[in-house]
């Protein structure tokens, strides 16, 4: 065989730096990584959990290159990551291998088992791997923006969520290995880095350094990079953090931070460890501390028991927080969580559409009256991409993280320009160069 491998990634940006630890620990094995299924001897599907319709992509996928070994037997397919931590044995029916996301430094052994014809399963959770001695191929075609994983798995058991099942528990890695791996981005020429952990706001290493001073390392000494960070904690996110960010100008000026809900007793239900009035006062903080800061939220719809007036606490809160952006969904029951094993999931698919569509709604009006807000205003932008609809125009974001189009004839992806912006949309800001 050539030992040429395809990889597709599901999920969240911790899966994307995942397939480049893959990748490297791969091409330091003598695997070559190809972008074409039929040039691949090796397919590998490195998979989420968090949703079922997650899920349901990843079988779609699996079913499909499991057509192709009917043309050749010697392909080989491999699931990697949350699914094969979840499902383990399961899997085996329709793949050769299975990895969890503790176990990819075994993946040449279990690949050479498979070509053997026997068929491999590891999924035995870590307390210690960070994968830390391992530098990430960037192999995405964006070489202006990384993510740099800082510590992985979760020690929180929220009711309704599966990664503490399948990352494991929290661990943090030695901040001189998170530099060394910021210096090489700095060397390729990246501009931006995106630092990532389940909740940044954790990151310990031995007592000696928390996520605030873990992020003035880093600023101070990469000041003509970007930084940005996620996900945050709301229990977790301290003053500290945002007076770091507030002293340097290159931690850009947004955060994700999660509520789920508006109403405390559900809240409670959903295992999160703060209130209602909890999480207002670190949105009030931010808005003291950081007044140019966007904000972004994760909401659930129609989570166990929610009543029609917790969830329009949900609606309020979104009014007061005055979110820039939210990721919203239906509650949808995960195995094995406490919300599966405990709760009832009582609430009707048509109740949860209508109270996601009420969430929808406001959050792009609020969208959209944050960016007319802007409209006027000048904002340095890093050049991302080519915008999709027009291969005249340049695709961006500024401090805030908000998404800006314009035209820059005389310049490259890459680069930092100042725009000024003209119009907007409730998802993109439009304007020109300054």
């Amino acid at each position: 065989m050539r030992n040429n491998f395809y990889i597709e990634t599901y999920g969240c940006q911790m899966n994307v730096v995942d397939s480049e630890i893959v990748v490297a620990v791969l091409q330091k094995n003598g695997f070559h990584l190809t972008f074409e299924t039929q040039n691949a001897d090796i397919i590998l599907v490195n998979t989420c959990s968090i949703r079922e319709n997650a899920e349901q992509r990843v079988r779609g996928r699996i079913d499909l290159f499991k057509s192709f070994k009917k043309n050749n037997s010697k392909i080989l397919v491999c699931v990697l990551g949350c699914m094969s931590q979840r499902l383990k044995e399961a899997l085996l029916n329709d793949v050769d291998f299975v990895v969890g996301p503790d176990a990819y430094r075994n993946l040449p052994f279990l690949i050479e088992n498979a070509k053997n014809g026997q068929k491999s399963i590891d999924v035995k959770l870590s307390k210690t791997e960070i994968y830390d001695d391992i530098l990430p191929f960037r192999y995405e075609e964006n070489k202006v923006s990384a993510f740099v994983s800082i510590m992985r798995g979760c020690d929180y058991m929220c009711a309704y969520c599966i990664v503490p099942f399948v990352r494991g528990r929290e661990r943090s890695r030695n901040p001189q290995t998170i530099l060394q791996e910021i210096n090489e981005l700095e060397k390729q020429n990246f501009k931006e880095v995106t630092i990532l952990g389940q909740n940044v706001d954790k990151y310990n290493w031995n007592n000696e350094i928390n996520f605030a001073q873990l992020l003035e390392k880093i600023a101070v000494s990469f000041p003509k990079m970007r930084i940005r960070f996620s996900t945050s904690y709301p229990s977790d996110m301290t003053d500290e953090v945002l007076l770091t960010m507030k002293n340097f100008s290159n931690i850009c000026k947004s955060i994700h931070l999660p509520v789920q809900s508006g109403n405390s007793r559900v809240l409670n239900l959903m295992k999160r460890n703060y209130t209602r009035e909890k999480y207002l006062e670190r949105i009030a903080a931010i808005r003291n501390i950081l007044p140019e800061c966007s904000i972004s939220t994760d909401i659930i719809a129609g989570f166990c028991s929610e009543t029609d007036i917790e969830h329009a606490e949900t609606i309020s809160l979104m009014k007061i927080a005055n979110f820039d952006a939210a990721f919203m969904f239906k509650y949808s029951e995960r195995p094995n969580t406490f919300a599966a094993r405990e709760l009832k999931d009582d609430i009707s698919d048509e109740i949860k559409s209508k109270r996601l569509t009420e969430i929808i709604e406001l959050q792009n009006e609020l969208s959209l009256q944050n960016n007319k807000n802007d409209v006027g205003k000048i904002f340095e932008v890093l050049i991302e991409s080519t915008s999709k609809r027009s291969e005249t125009e340049f695709l961006g974001r500024n401090s805030q993280n908000k998404a800006i189009i314009f035209s820059a004839p005389s310049h490259k992806i890459g680069d930092f320009v100042n725009v000024k912006i003209l119009e907007c949309t409730s998802a993109t800001l439009k304007g020109e160069i300054v």
